[in-house]
């Protein structure tokens, strides 16, 4: 059985491993832990901080885990992240990734993510890619997994019209 989440937000982190410093908030359910002292958790805040990068992030929630390979959620939410750190492509186990109100500013970055084969919900808006006009297109094309996308629904239809929208976007060769 797992507890509530780790909640590292608001506290002021600009770099992962300064979580490590951090007492979790608690909640009403509170953090039960493991002989070594590591939570029995499998998701993860540290919304609202300024992290700008995720070096570190592995050894982070291998201090705070007693099973960081079971990650299942996480929240970047509300940081200063501009990239997607390959980082979170070894998060096998990843169900929920929360990036909105970030800096990501290329929309290719999302792509890698497709490595994630249980990623089923993301959180992208409020990131500079938002901005770009094939934005969802895009984002469910390249995470084929994705039930949820922005706290929204990803429909068959929009399935199709990304596959659609995609091909017909790149030239059309002639035949010889």
């Amino acid at each position: 059985m797992y507890g509530p989440p780790v909640d590292l937000s608001f506290k002021g982190i600009t770099h992962v491993t300064g979580a490590l410093s951090e007492v979790p908030h608690s909640g009403l359910r509170p953090l039960s832990t493991n002989s070594e002292k590591k939570y029995l958790s499998r998701s993860v805040r540290l919304s609202n901080n300024n992290i700008t990068d995720l070096v570190g992030l592995q050894f982070m929630l291998s201090g705070f885990l007693a099973q960081p390979a079971q990650l299942g959620w996480l929240d970047l939410s509300f940081n200063k992240i501009t990239l997607v750190d390959s980082i979170l492509c070894e998060l096998q186990e990843l169900r929920v990734l929360y990036l909105h109100g970030n800096s990501i500013w290329n929309l290719t970055e999302i792509d890698k993510l497709g490595q994630l084969r249980h990623l089923h919900t993301i959180t992208l808006h409020g990131n500079y890619i938002e901005s770009s006009n094939s934005y969802r297109n895009h984002v469910i094309l390249h995470l084929p997994h994705l039930k949820k996308m922005d706290f929204s629904l990803v429909t068959r239809d929009e399935r199709v019209m990304a596959h659609f929208s995609c091909h017909r976007s790149k030239p059309v060769q002639k035949a010889n």
